[in-house]
């Protein structure tokens, strides 16, 4: 069975998932929520899904094996994942999205949240034990209802953005809504207009795309500059699948990096501290007025990230990831309104941030990208790429010095190397390339820095030819 727990919740083939295993998880959750004590029989529990195939069939399996386990299920519809978490904080209530996020739509997968947030490595244990009890008898997987949330969730959402900009302040930018498969996308075409911005709505699909906001594929690209030139766009707003990545592209279709969106956001709040995993930037670093602290990828860790920081007496404390999702764990102020903490990946807040930005300061997006100075950072990844495979690449790669310059020698000479997620190696000319293994689908994933776009393209192409050498040698 594909099923595991990777960087964000669990995933697998929706095949694995759909079904008795679907039921499974669901009553192991309710189980750990109950003997916790984060939960009493007949409280409230949320449910939310993408619009992948599966998603209702795995929704219903959930409602009715949560159901049986005595709680009230609310169902919260074709939300994005943080207005479901937001709901959940509002009402005191533990939450599962239905979602594979950006992995293709063969996948799907399950985002588990406490009645406090997003659930940790250590929650994931506990519910992969109960899984296995549940696991050792006969599961009921029968589908079951649940009383109507979605609009109360969805009001919630609409409201807490409308106190991140000041009205009209994105009034003469004309925006397109990348709207693909994204539950964000009538929520953005809303939230934009409401701020004043002429949006275009682009897209609109009603088969399932998946869009990687970390790996904009070269396709997607593609449409961005076209829809750009044939309108005449500022900029294209969307997101991934359960809309908590943002994808912001500039006025000629070039999507912006995701941890410069994060980064702009986190300044935009007035962040002092921003945690962010060890994929982004580096340039990060050399930005005035915020402190970053680096993590492993993967939510669960940007957000033990942050309750460190607030155990150590930090205040101000945001965090982002690569791919743009961007959380905060304290409360700020934004036009004399508290802006609650929503320490979960949002791709409202960091699109906002960026469009207003620019507004306010009068620069093209492009522009205004190009005043931050960071180095040049690319990155790509291998589909349907072995996960025995990765791991042997990871294994050789580690095992020794001489390993990683033999690998490296076409491209480099290591100067350094970063084991925190992955190999991140510095090398003697100042570039960096990173082998990461994804933590949620069979993909192994590489990230490249350097000067200009040309050294960083032919980076990224020489790691990437070096791990397809490595599997063509694995036979």
């Amino acid at each position: 069975m594909s099923l595991k727990f990777g960087t964000s919740g669990l995933r697998g083939l929706s095949i694995d998932l759909n079904g008795p295993p679907a039921a499974i998880y669901a009553t192991a959750f309710a189980r750990y929520l109950l003997s916790s004590g984060q939960a009493k029989p007949g409280d409230p529990i949320l449910l939310g899904r993408d619009f992948r195939d599966s998603s209702p069939s795995i929704s219903a399996i959930c409602a009715g094996a949560l159901s049986r386990a005595g709680l009230t299920v609310l169902d919260c519809g074709t939300v994005p994942t943080p207005a479901l978490a937001l709901y959940g904080l509002e009402k005191g209530a533990a939450g599962l999205m239905i979602t594979g996020s950006h992995i293709p739509a063969d996948r799907n997968g399950i985002k588990f949240y406490r009645p406090d947030g997003e659930i940790d490595k250590a929650d994931e244990q506990a519910i992969g034990a109960e899984a296995a009890k549940v696991r050792a008898s006969p599961v009921d997987a029968t589908p079951g209802s649940a009383e109507d949330h979605s609009q109360q969730a969805i009001d919630l959402f609409l409201a807490r953005n409308a106190t991140i900009l000041p009205a009209g302040a994105l009034h003469g930018l004309k925006v397109g809504v990348y709207q693909h498969s994204t539950v964000a996308r009538d929520l953005f075409v809303d939230i934009l207009s409401r701020y004043g911005a002429d949006v275009v709505p682009l897209g609109r699909s009603e088969t399932f795309i998946p869009v990687d906001t970390e790996a904009v594929s070269p396709a997607t690209i593609d449409l961005l500059k076209a829809w750009t030139a044939q309108h005449g766009l500022d900029a294209i707003v969307s997101a991934d699948g359960d809309g908590d990545r943002p994808l912001v592209s500039d006025e000629t279709g070039q999507p912006l990096r995701g941890d410069l969106i994060g980064l702009i956001a986190a300044q935009f709040v007035g962040a002092a501290v921003a945690v962010t995993p060890v994929t982004s930037n580096s340039g990060l670093e050399r930005q005035p007025g915020i402190s970053i602290l680096r993590t492993r990828v993967g939510s669960p860790f940007v957000i033990d990230g942050m309750m460190q920081a607030i155990r150590q007496g930090q205040t101000g404390v945001a965090g982002f990831e690569a791919n743009g999702g961007t959380l905060t764990a304290t409360d700020f102020t934004l036009k004399g309104t508290v802006f609650k903490a929503l320490p979960t990946r949002d791709s409202f807040l960091p699109a906002l941030a960026v469009l207003s930005r620019a507004a306010h300061a009068g620069k093209t997006l492009s522009a205004l990208a190009a005043t931050y100075a960071l180095p040049v950072a690319l990155s790509d990844r291998i589909e349907n790429f072995p996960l025995e495979t990765s791991g042997a690449l990871m294994a050789y790669l580690r095992a020794g010095g001489d390993n990683l310059a033999q690998f490296l020698e076409p491209i480099g000479t290591p100067d350094s190397v970063s084991d925190i997620d992955g190999l991140r190696v510095t090398l003697t000319d100042g570039r960096v390339i990173h082998f990461r293994p994804s933590g949620n689908a069979p993909e192994m994933r590489c990230y490249v820095e350097a000067e200009t776009a040309e050294q960083a393209e032919a980076l990224l192409e020489q790691g990437l030819e070096r791990i397809r050498a490595f599997a063509r040698q694995q036979g």
